[in-house]
């Protein structure tokens, strides 16, 4: 494929992503961008490519990217859409970023039963009131969370609401719970597994996490990011 003025229009639209773990949602950001350039004969810096939702970079899953001026001005009709995660969550510890990437703290041994991890996660449905997690890309006062807390400075985090569709148990092997979790925007779940764990008296932090659904737009029809090159870039793009 050349680098020709007549693909300007082409590289309009949605590309479904497969984010690899330890790619940074910008990562993959770029990564598009790089390509979407020399299709276009273009600087990275002057085309538009943006997400619509950003995954902290230890998950995996589907990420939303929008390509051209046309589709990521139209991010936040993107962000709004319902999401489907599978998730690990493991008890006993806590963690400073509620994941796997913080310090950890031993909490308890205790091994609730099977029962009550059901009815905790079907507690934990409806619309109710979350904290999202100090170590988040919520702004406090004009300036990242996650920036403030990792120069060490005090974070207040405010509860907000959040809408949880569905949790269900997909398996049980303590000291880690499986679930897929069906939310609205804006929800966290780190702050949800951080919340069983509280409820459970065990402490808990999100091990794993994968995004599978974003509104009607499923992981299956993602591609592995790795995979695409400039030849191939132009043929994977949806119209919204």
């Amino acid at each position: 494929m050349t680098a020709d003025s007549t693909y300007t229009k082409v590289m309009q639209g949605l590309l479904l992503i497969d984010k690899p773990s330890g790619w940074t949602s910008f990562d993959a950001v770029n990564y598009v961008r790089r390509l979407v350039a020399s299709v276009e004969g273009k600087k990275p810096k002057n085309c538009k490519v943006g997400h619509s939702g950003t995954l902290d970079p230890l998950a995996t899953g589907l990420l939303v990217l929008l390509v051209g001026k046309e589709y990521t001005r139209r991010a936040g009709e993107l962000t709004k859409l319902d999401k489907t995660y599978e998730v690990t969550m493991k008890l006993g510890e806590t963690s400073t970023t509620a994941d796997g990437e913080g310090e950890k703290t031993i909490v308890s041994d205790k091994q609730p039963a099977l029962t009550e991890i059901e009815q905790l996660l079907q507690q934990f449905t409806g619309d109710l009131m979350q904290t999202p997690p100090i170590y988040s890309a919520m702004k406090v006062g004009g300036v990242r969370a996650y920036k403030l807390a990792r120069e060490g400075k005090p974070v207040a985090m405010e509860a907000r609401p959040a809408t949880i569709y569905s949790n269900t148990l997909t398996s049980y092997n303590y000291p880690y719970v499986r679930f897929t979790s069906s939310v609205g925007s804006g929800t966290y779940i780190r702050s949800l597994v951080e919340d069983i764990g509280k409820q459970l008296g065990t402490g808990a932090y999100m091990s794993d996490l994968r995004r599978t659904t974003v509104g009607k737009y499923s992981i299956e029809n993602a591609e592995i990011i790795e995979n695409l090159d400039a030849s191939s870039i132009a043929d994977k793009l949806e119209s919204l």
